[in-house]
């Protein structure tokens, strides 16, 4: 069977534009553009339902849960220049020292403190129950201790909600010093805890890269994930606490020592937890679950999961490792000798991907080879690919792709490759951002995981990743 001359050119067309839709995404850019918002709603108090024996938290981004927005442009850039850009130096400093034999292990460095609560809009945040009372906390895959404010506080900063009171929680009981729990600190925070005056109370200490800390004492009390009890949960109870948090009441450590939630309710979830993490511009809601097959349906993934092998790192026990194979700019592959060579560390706390110097001077290359015609900008910090959009109403942008050791692939979202500094669309930059050091570990930040349901579990040490529009 021979095709008349209009029917090969039909088949050419539609192969072509297919391959081409799948290499590019149109990003609305009036959709995204940040404008002030005067009523935002209150996002305490979130839903949460249980479903196939696992616990469903609802997430929101605490951008659409901060009320009034003004000068969002000015936050922005605060948030780039000063918070991620510290947080990201912070990591590699203390990497670079374990390395050098400065540090022998992760005890004496503030690797795992290093946490994205800074960020005052960056993040997101669930709300759990912890001795009968609600509390929203920020949720931190590169933390492990959990922790809220506490009754009598000697320093608070301000808070919505009401400070957790012990006094007045029946099932609240402090963990004694020099106990075996007392002594998981030291690889939770990275200091060791203290006996208290009455050399009863087992104090802790987490401080962060920007000069923010928590201090307090550890306790146990009943929490309440959804519908799933954990009894005598180890938390720190903060009664000094200064920084950048933000609106929320603490923070929920999801790494891997002992003292994280995944390794506390390890009996109850198997390890097994993921999330999908919404847009803010979308004002919609994500997910947190805890529990279930990783292959669970009770995901909306849009396409199949497929998974990475997680890389063991006993000196940074807190941390998520990764290996990343390859990345894809709109169908062509970035070639770099440095693709698999060392471990990424996957984070819902740092905010803009970092890749080593190499890396992203190819994928910045191929960027601007097919995001061309538009207006330059100048940069801002750690962004230095910027462009004026003001005159548009839409624009494609290249498919970028992540290629992980064994298949695993991640797709940036249409939402997670240019970054809108100024609201009217006349600063759009890429956001992705270099290292200082090809030898520097390259970080997967949150706003390139956007739309995606990132999967973990710790039975199979292994990272899936699937596309999915984030809903509860």
């Amino acid at each position: 069977m021979s095709l008349c001359p209009y029917s090969v050119f039909l088949l050419l067309f539609i192969l072509l534009t297919s391959s081409n839709a799948n290499n590019e995404q149109r990003l609305h850019l009036k959709r995204l553009q940040r404008t002030h918002q005067s009523n935002s709603p209150s996002c305490y108090s979130q839903k949460s339902k249980s479903e196939n024996g696992a616990t469903i938290l609802e997430m929101q981004h605490k951008d659409y849960c901060s009320g009034s927005v003004t000068n969002m442009n000015r936050n922005h850039q605060k948030l780039l220049i000063v918070d991620d850009d510290i947080r990201v130096r912070s990591i590699q400093a203390s990497i670079k020292n374990i390395i050098s034999g400065k540090i022998e292990t992760l005890s004496q460095t503030k690797i795992p403190i290093s946490s994205g609560v800074k960020l005052h809009s960056l993040n997101y945040i669930v709300t759990v129950t912890l001795g009968g009372r609600n509390t929203t906390v920020i949720v931190d895959t590169g933390s492990d201790l959990t922790w809220v404010q506490c009754q009598p506080c000697r320093l608070c900063y301000n808070q919505p909600e009401p400070l957790f009171n012990p006094s007045v929680s029946p099932t609240y009981h402090k963990v004694v010093c020099n106990s075996s729990v007392c002594q998981t600190l030291q690889s939770a925070t990275g200091n060791s805890g203290q006996c208290g005056n009455d050399l009863q109370d087992c104090n802790y200490v987490v401080s962060y890269g920007d000069g923010s800390y928590t201090r307090g004492e550890l306790g146990q009390d009943h929490l309440v994930l959804g519908s799933t009890s954990v009894e005598n949960f180890v938390f720190g109870c903060g009664r000094n606490n200064k920084g950048l948090f933000g609106l929320a009441s603490g923070l929920m450590g999801l790494g891997r020592s002992d003292l994280s939630l995944i390794s506390q309710t390890f009996e109850t979830f198997g390890g097994v937890f993921s999330y999908c993490l919404p847009s803010a511009e979308a004002k919609s809601s994500g997910s947190l679950v805890l529990g279930g097959d990783s292959n669970t349906s009770i995901f909306k993934n849009s396409t199949p999961i497929s998974y990475t092998r997680m890389l063991a790192n006993p000196q940074l026990v807190t941390f998520y490792f990764l290996n990343l194979t390859g990345v894809t700019i709109g169908g062509v592959a970035i070639q770099d000798s440095g693709f698999g060579k060392s471990g990424m560390i996957i984070d819902s706390g740092t905010v803009i991907t970092r890749l080593p110097p190499t890396v992203y001077k190819g994928v910045k290359a191929e960027f601007l080879k097919q995001f061309s015609g538009y207006p330059f900008k100048q940069g801002v910090s750690i962004l230095d690919t910027c462009f004026d959009l003001s005159a548009y109403e839409e624009v494609s942008i290249p498919t970028v792709k992540m290629q992980f050791e064994g298949g695993g692939e991640m797709e940036v979202d249409v939402t997670g490759v240019l970054f809108i500094v100024k609201s009217d669309a006349s600063q759009v930059c890429l956001a992705l951002a270099s290292l200082q050091y090809d030898d520097e570990i390259g970080i997967i930040g949150n706003y390139q995981q956007k739309n995606t349901r990132v999967i973990y579990d710790m039975k199979q040490s292994q990272v899936g990743f699937a596309k999915e529009t984030c809903s509860f």
